[in-house]
């Protein structure tokens, strides 16, 4: 019986941090199976750093990842890669890694093994100190000569991402990244992928878990019921959702008092008491920037002393929510 092949004791490749030019750009993209469309007119531009691709489940999210990976193709418009057609130019996939969420990996082979397959795939000019680079990435080399099927489902996660990078793409595409990966390894990853955003290198990342997507991702593009339904920064697309109250909490030594205030003062469209913290308040404004400027002279007036204003609904997930629902 064959001995697996086993990583070696040698100095990983140093990683060529590629040109900052690199690119995406899908243009009037459609897709649909049968009488199903997954994803209809999509275009968008992406450049170097970290975007995350979001969306419900059904979105066509996925679609759009394995259509941009050259995976499939689309049934309309073109999607291109450093001005090169995907799906069109075979050499195009050697600026491309791909981490799939699905388990596209082979049980029997050592970690060591499934990377070097996609090495010699992608005809890796220092394929050794390469593999072990990849390896070293996800801090796999002490599990390197276990076979995968022995992996955990964080480790399989893991060994898929150096496989994913052992060529030193200049395009990653990850579909769920995140997932089965334990607390320790969860920040590792983030960390990595902000450093391969900052290396140059353009980085889509699909997720649910838009806590974490939060950490890493300096663009978003939300992608529902196949139509991109917003792109750009997080802050930039929830401040031009005008038809959503702003919700703010107000922590002070009195709240009803203050929230009446507001109400009055017309600062405020509703205010309900916060039932899980002790004197606050949550302020649904649709002027929240007139509100901020305001609480200091009403807190003055009252003589109420404020501990605490912070906005509710600045962050990802909020506008996630509120995207979904307007395209709903």
């Amino acid at each position: 019986m064959t001995e697996p092949a086993q990583i070696k004791d040698q100095q990983p490749a140093a990683v060529q941090t590629p040109g900052r030019g690199a690119s995406v750009q899908v243009n009037n993209v459609s897709k649909w199976f049968g009488d199903v469309v997954a994803v209809s007119q999509v275009s968008f531009g992406v450049g170097p750093g970290v975007t995350a691709l979001l969306g419900p489940n059904g979105s066509g999210k996925t679609t759009m990842l394995k259509m941009m990976a050259g995976l499939t193709g689309p049934s309309t418009g073109t999607i291109t890669i450093n001005d090169t057609v995907v799906r069109m130019h075979s050499d195009i996939y050697k600026s491309i890694g791909m981490v799939p969420e699905q388990e596209a990996v082979y049980p029997f082979l050592t970690g060591y093994e499934f990377v070097r397959l996609n090495a010699v795939m992608q005809n890796c000019a220092e394929l050794e100190p390469s593999i072990i680079r990849a390896i070293d990435l996800v801090e796999m080399r002490d599990a390197a000569n276990r076979r995968v099927g022995e992996y955990s489902k964080g480790m399989r996660q893991r060994i898929k991402m150096a496989a994913a990078l052992v060529h030193d793409p200049q395009v990653i595409f990850m579909d769920e990244p995140l997932s089965g990966l334990d607390p320790r390894q969860r920040v590792r990853t983030i960390e990595l992928i902000r450093e391969l955003g900052n290396q140059g290198r353009v980085v889509i990342v699909s997720s649910h878990l838009l806590h974490e997507v939060q950490r890493f991702a300096e663009q978003v593009l939300v992608i529902v019921n196949g139509h991109l339904a917003a792109s750009g920064s997080f802050r930039a697309i929830r401040e031009k959702i005008d038809e959503h109250a702003r919700q703010t909490l107000i922590s002070c030594t009195s709240p009803r008092r203050m929230g009446a205030s507001l109400l009055e003062l017309d600062l405020a469209i509703s205010v309900r008491i916060d039932p899980t913290r002790d004197h606050a308040i949550v302020v649904e404004s649709n002027d929240v920037r007139e509100l901020y400027k305001s609480i200091p002279r009403v807190a003055q007036t009252l003589d109420v002393r404020v501990f605490e204003v912070r906005s509710l609904d600045d962050s990802l997930a909020s506008v996630f929510s509120y995207v979904t629902e307007a395209v709903r």
